[in-house]
């Protein structure tokens, strides 16, 4: 089945914008071929997948360079977010570092300005530097990324209900450990959960397997693929999110049409008895 727009969307934190369930990522673009990754982001756009998600640490702000060719001319069309490393999180820091992602992306503001991992630099100095740059509408809101349960409170508390819009983490169908209490702080927080990759980075379930066979399944009753079946219960509900990255056109239309497919609580719980939680670890899992 081919899935059209729209896509569904769903609020981003309290921002007031109403961004696209599944997004397009963008790490290790650097290592592929320009115009393929180009020609993918801009088809993606075109399927709905409006959510683009890019860090100055890709490719050393490369990757951000090939980010702005791709949204030229339909900067309006696009939730543009990218992020920056914590070594640079200092107050002045932080503001030359959205100076030098803006230039390379070739566009006035971002949609969303994420911390990528907690650092050493004071977090205060950071969320006050955010707190500017959405000032002077260099950015339209800030979160965080890699953030466990309780450094998640920390931010929050320091800054106030309502400014932390997103906490982007590792999520995919064999890590969920974020279900055990980082997912419930997010609701409870008013923070979007933005996963980033959903196909496990190589770590996706072999044809053989159990997990194989439940997401099959599930796929067979919408005529879709195990793929999007697997982005579909990522996002099945608020208040969660996906970045999957593909340079193949034909795989980024894939991941779009993902953001169609309703999942029944039946199928739902299907996939959650085939992918099991584990048991709960300190942090967040990262890469």
């Amino acid at each position: 089945m081919t899935y059209t727009l729209p896509m569904e969307r769903r609020p981003f934190g309290k921002t007031g914008v109403s961004v696209s369930l599944v997004g397009q990522g963008t790490w290790q673009m650097e290592k592929r071929d320009e115009a393929a990754c180009i020609r993918a982001i801009q088809r993606g756009i075109e399927a709905g997948a409006t959510h683009i998600d890019t860090a100055e640490l890709y490719g050393e702000g490369s990757v951000e360079t090939i980010v702005g060719k791709a949204i030229k001319g339909r900067r309006d069309d696009v939730f543009l977010v990218s992020k920056i490393v914590p070594s640079n999180a200092s107050k002045r820091g932080t503001i030359s570092a959205c100076n030098r992602s803006l230039k390379r992306l070739k566009t006035d503001y971002l949609d969303c300005y994420l911390l990528h991992w907690p650092g050493n630099h004071p977090l205060g100095d950071t969320v006050g530097a955010f707190e500017e740059l959405v000032e002077t509408g260099k950015i339209r809101s800030w979160g965080v990324s890699n953030f466990d349960t309780q450094q998640l409170e920390t931010v929050v508390d320091l800054a106030g209900p309502g400014r932390v819009a997103c906490n982007q983490v590792l999520y995919h169908m064999q890590e969920r450990t974020i279900e055990h209490e980082l997912v419930q702080a997010c609701r409870n927080l008013r923070v979007s959960l933005v996963g980033y990759s959903p196909f496990g980075s190589g770590n996706f379930p072999q044809e053989d397997s159990s997990g194989w066979a439940a997401l099959q399944e599930v796929a067979e009753n919408h005529d879709a693929t195990p793929r999007q079946i697997a982005l579909a219960f990522l996002v099945r509900e608020a208040p969660y999110f996906t970045i999957p990255m593909s340079t193949k056109v034909k795989h980024v239309r894939e991941n779009a049409g993902a953001g169609k497919i309703q999942l029944t609580n039946r199928e739902i719980n299907i996939l959650a008895d085939a992918f099991p939680i584990g048991p709960n670890r300190p942090g967040v899992p990262t890469l």
